[in-house]
């Protein structure tokens, strides 16, 4: 075994070149951690930051699932809480809900960005500044063509969609209980709120 030592810290076997800060190895990090279960997991702009997976929150994202898989068949291709990098540095996001187009395919064991054409998040309090501030400017940058925002705390519902030149042109809010008409978006999809759970 080698020792180095870097700006003053002993680093035992770690050549500069492992020590690169990279998505790859911050997961690898992650994994080696007692994340503790029922929790979730993301790298947003390099920084780590865990949720907690609430019953509220997996019955949205439950309903939603369902209504794509209505819309679509269940051959759709839904996925969630599943590692996708996203553009920016560091971004490697696990969206609640995601779905991909028909012809979608990994690239070096990972789904791309490219091919998302829907995501949704179900906000939680600790994490609801990352959902709308850098993940939605992600979201942007990368043409996601749709991104909804579910909020069980204030009943509300934030449709992004068109973007350009890395920014969304239309942001609707919609409250509980109204329907998210998509149909005029790549979403190509209505999904109703009246049973999305509070709090």
């Amino acid at each position: 075994m080698t020792v180095m030592e870097t700006d003053g810290i002993d680093m035992a076997g770690e050549s500069d070149e492992s020590l690169e800060l990279t998505l790859d190895r911050m997961f690898e990090w992650l994994e080696e951690l007692p994340v503790p279960e029922g929790f979730k997991a993301e790298i947003v702009g390099g920084n780590v930051f865990m949720s907690p997976q609430r019953d509220t929150h997996w019955e949205i994202i439950r309903r939603i699932v369902r209504a794509l898989q209505d819309r679509f068949g269940m051959d759709v291709r839904v996925l969630s809480d599943v590692r996708i990098d996203f553009p920016g540095q560091l971004n490697g996001f696990a969206p609640d809900v995601v779905k991909l187009s028909a012809n979608a395919n990994k690239a070096d064991g990972r789904w791309r960005y490219e091919d998302v054409e829907f995501i949704a998040e179900v906000i939680a309090k600790t994490t609801a500044t990352n959902d709308y501030g850098p993940k939605k400017a992600a979201y942007a940058i990368a043409d996601v063509p749709v991104y909804l925002i579910v909020d069980p705390y204030t009943g509300r519902c934030r449709v992004f969609s068109e973007p350009k030149n890395g920014e969304y042109t239309v942001d609707r809010t919609v409250a509980f209980g109204e329907e998210i008409d998509l149909t005029g978006t790549e979403a190509g999809l209505t999904i109703k709120t009246d049973e999305f759970p509070r709090g």
